[in-house]
């Protein structure tokens, strides 16, 4: 964490040195900022760090309310709460999982695993519960209609701005963090590369309503694979989460799926304003439309081939273990060796010779 002794000490702006004290620097970016905010002359750049740009009064029946809009200062907003999330990612890093995995006595690998499974726990339950209360609180699963009707969603209110400019931070910021990581980096770009595009096209597309829900059942399945891995590495014979993550997985697919044809394919091609304006944030056209539907579709077409191939290779591993252990013979006894003691056989205790006879016994001359 910020401020904590080393054992080492690296020159000043070296590679090591950025790589042991990235959270370090980000903590005293932060701390400036904050700093700003005490002084008149710089309150207001400092406000464009801290708080969502863009808002507007909207009259109400019995008041005014407060909404926002994108532009380019949110660009600085998020790169505040980029530092932010670094932060706050060296903090659970050091104080939770690296505490945890001395105890587990991990290999490189799955200590590396456990690490991103460790990060991603952590934001995942962060993230549905935060996604849910949104949902909840701004009618959005009571209503479905809404997540079409009165489009383009231009004006958002507070926490749905707030919302999808944490999760752009956090996203963005995984993209540095993979220059400390050795291992699996193109599996972990594509998928951070595949958020970004979902969650920048939902709130520049003014689909921010449905991109909500979708983010909720996403992060739902996500938040359950990484749990299941977690308690996998703490004892290996413990695979039923997988399992019902498995089950989950497939729902899910489904339920994306037929919730993005209904909002996008039907509701909104059944809205009258369909023209191109990107001024006034519609881009509800038959060309966009089909884009936005065949980038879905593509993504969970991918997702659904990389689960299904990994599901055939766990199977085929596991057959071929139990088809290994199969074939292995049972060693054979060796038979006793015979001691030869005299010559002939016994026969209930009596040695006979080999005509039937007993062998007589030769008598000792005496001196």
């Amino acid at each position: 964490m910020a401020f904590r002794r080393r054992t080492k000490s690296y020159p000043l702006f070296s590679q090591e040195f950025v790589i042991h004290n990235h959270a370090d620097i980000g903590f005293c970016l932060v701390l400036c900022v904050l700093i700003g905010l005490m002084f008149e002359v710089t309150a207001k750049t400092a406000f464009l760090f801290i708080l969502p740009q863009y808002n507007i009064s909207v009259p109400t029946a019995d008041s005014e309310t407060v909404h926002y809009h994108y532009g380019p200062k949110d660009l600085v907003t998020i790169l505040f709460y980029i530092f932010i999330t670094i932060i706050l990612h060296a903090v659970v890093q050091e104080y939770i999982l690296d505490k945890i995995s001395k105890r587990l006595h991990l290999s490189k690998v799955k200590h590396s695993k456990f690490n991103e499974s460790g990060q991603l726990v952590v934001f995942h339950f962060t993230s549905v519960i935060w996604c849910f209360y949104v949902v909840v609180t701004e009618g959005y699963l009571t209503n479905p209609r809404s997540l079409w009707e009165d489009y383009p969603h231009v004006h958002l209110p507070f926490q749905v701005k707030f919302f999808y400019l944490c999760q752009l931070a956090y996203w963005l910021h995984a993209l540095p963090e993979l220059y400390f990581q050795k291992e699996e980096i193109p599996r972990q770009l594509q998928y951070i590369c595949l958020y970004l595009v979902h969650i920048a096209g939902a709130y520049l597309l003014n689909l921010s309503r449905l991109g909500l829900i979708l983010l909720l059942l996403q992060y739902s399945t996500e938040f359950l694979f990484h749990t299941a891995r977690l308690f996998y590495f703490a004892d290996e014979n413990n695979e039923k989460l997988f399992s019902a993550w498995a089950a989950v997985f497939g729902v899910t697919r489904l339920f994306i799926l037929t919730l993005a044809v209904l909002a996008i394919g039907f509701g909104l091609a059944r809205m009258e304003n369909q023209a191109f304006d990107p001024e006034k944030g519609n881009f509800n056209t038959l060309f966009c439309r089909l884009c936005v539907l065949l980038l879905v579709c593509a993504a969970q077409a991918w997702l659904m081939w990389r689960f299904i191939h990994s599901q055939l290779r766990h199977w085929r591993e596991y057959w071929n273990e139990q088809s290994a252990k199969r074939r292995v013979p049972a060693t054979p006894r060796l038979p006793a060796r015979l001691i030869k003691r005299e010559s002939g056989y016994h026969e209930n205790g009596v040695v006979k010779a080999e005509n039937g006879t007993s062998p007589r016994t030769k008598k000792l001359k005496s001196p």
